[in-house]
């Protein structure tokens, strides 16, 4: 389980071909010493870090992961997100993030309101009911509030901290990013699901 909010990065140093999959190595940067076989979420994605060193990690990546996310589209040079899994007793400032994508959309447009942006993306119509105004939704990991959704898009606004911190800054017009929607709407839908569809067939 992740938060959402992005405190160390990384750069994709080698994609290798491994088993029907890929093998990820990636460096780290400003990133404290992962154990052997920990989860952490790599844009969002959440996958199992085998260090090779104090700085750098290799993680495999499944055919599926490669078709439902935006990791199989990256080359060696791209920068990343990370985030390291959610310990018991730490703030959850963020929302709750399980680091399993759910859709890739793409970025459609920016507006830049002097050291602030607002980024929107676009998204599969499927999942119109978990995009809701002031809802959390996370873009290649980071924890975004969502606002002026529409039936295939929504915006998010950013502030400079998290433009400086992420690698939403380096985003352009059409780039793909994972998203996952709020675990708590998706639960919501869910357990009304019964219930919806009896009214609907009365």
């Amino acid at each position: 389980m992740f938060t959402g909010i992005i405190r160390e990065r990384g750069v994709i140093a080698q994609i290798e071909p491994s088993g029907g999959g890929v093998r990820l190595e990636i460096h780290t940067i400003e990133a404290e010493p992962l154990e052997r076989g920990e989860s952490i979420a790599v844009n969002g994605v959440c996958l199992t870090a085998i260090p090779t060193s104090a700085a750098a990690f290799y993680a495999d990546l499944s055919p599926e992961t490669l078709r439902l996310t935006t990791l199989g589209r990256f080359a060696a040079g791209a920068g990343v997100n990370l985030e390291r899994a959610l310990a018991l007793g730490d703030r959850l400032s963020g929302h709750l993030v399980q680091g399993h994508v759910d859709a890739v959309g793409s970025l459609v447009a920016i507006a830049h309101e002097g050291e602030f942006a607002v980024y929107r993306w676009s998204y599969p119509s499927e999942f119109q009911e978990l995009v809701v105004p002031k809802g959390s939704i996370a873009v290649d990991g980071i924890s975004l509030t969502i606002v002026e959704p529409d039936a295939r898009s929504f915006a998010a606004a950013l502030i400079p901290e998290t433009l400086q911190r992420t690698n939403l800054r380096d985003l352009r017009i059409g780039d793909p990013v994972n998203l996952e929607f709020d675990i708590m709407a998706k639960f919501a839908r869910k357990l009304m699901e019964p219930y919806v569809k009896r009214t609907e067939d009365r």
